[in-house]
């Protein structure tokens, strides 16, 4: 199955992109092309100037699902990729601890992660993949399980340690307005496979403060711009899985 065809995006150093696009169109994939994890039949992926072989160890991934090990401690899920990456133990360890209190989890050090909230395990999550001070972020769906309220707050904890490391991040999702309210520029995918449609820069003033700029008239229009453009290939899809459903039960 062809998941992208003539398909070209850019990512500056240090720029937040977002990617919307039809359920299925290759969002995924496109995240997967850049870690190395998935290959190209045809085309380049350049990372930092150079042709992905492999897994580039400056690109830090922030799953959907909590990537943390149930039987190891707030603390130790942390370290573990500066321990994997050869850090001395007592360095490792002295860095996580700063780095659970950047996040506002000091205290919670020895817990483990069936004792946190959605949202703590989001902190330590941001902190396990921040600890490795990735020059490339890459980010699928990481919000979407949390409910509205932690979501929110979730926006202005990550645009403050993006702000702070100013890492390049590709952040993929379905929610139109949490992309708008994170990025520099959003990316609109087609229907599959997938090619760029649309790419909408979001000159919204930084620092952002995501609760607040939902209301802004700009933050409107944006949105409204965008969803009309979206809102085309949502239903486009949405025809083409109904024909593919009506094929395969005919």
């Amino acid at each position: 199955m062809t998941a992208l065809r003539n398909f070209n995006m850019t990512v500056e150093r240090g720029e937040f992109v977002a990617v919307v696009g039809p359920t299925g169109c290759g969002k995924s994939t496109t995240l997967n092309l850049v870690t190395g994890l998935a290959t190209a039949s045809a085309g380049q992926v350049r990372v930092m100037g150079a042709p992905v072989h492999g897994i580039h160890p400056g690109i830090g991934f922030a799953f959907q699902t909590d990537a943390l090990f149930p039987w190891r401690s707030v603390i130790d899920n942390v370290v573990a990729g500066p321990l994997y990456r050869g850090v001395p133990k007592k360095q490792a360890y002295e860095k996580a601890t700063l780095w659970l209190a950047r996040v506002k989890l000091s205290g919670h050090e020895t817990k483990f992660p069936h004792q946190l909230s959605g949202g703590m395990r989001k902190r330590v999550a941001l902190a396990q993949t921040f600890i490795n001070e990735p020059k490339i972020l890459l980010m699928d769906e990481p919000f979407s399980a949390l409910d509205v309220q932690t979501r929110v707050l979730m926006h202005d904890e990550l645009l403050r340690l993006w702000s702070d490391s100013q890492a390049s991040v590709v952040f993929v999702t379905h929610d139109l307005e949490e992309a708008i309210a994170l990025a520099d520029k959003v990316y609109v995918l087609t229907s599959g496979p997938a090619t760029v449609k649309s790419v909408y820069p979001i000159d919204i003033p930084r620092p952002r403060v995501v609760s607040e700029i939902r209301y802004d008239a700009r933050f409107i229009d944006i949105s409204r711009t965008i969803w009309e453009d979206l809102r085309a290939e949502v239903l486009r899809s949405a025809s083409q899985e109904e024909a593919r459903v009506a094929e395969v039960t005919a």
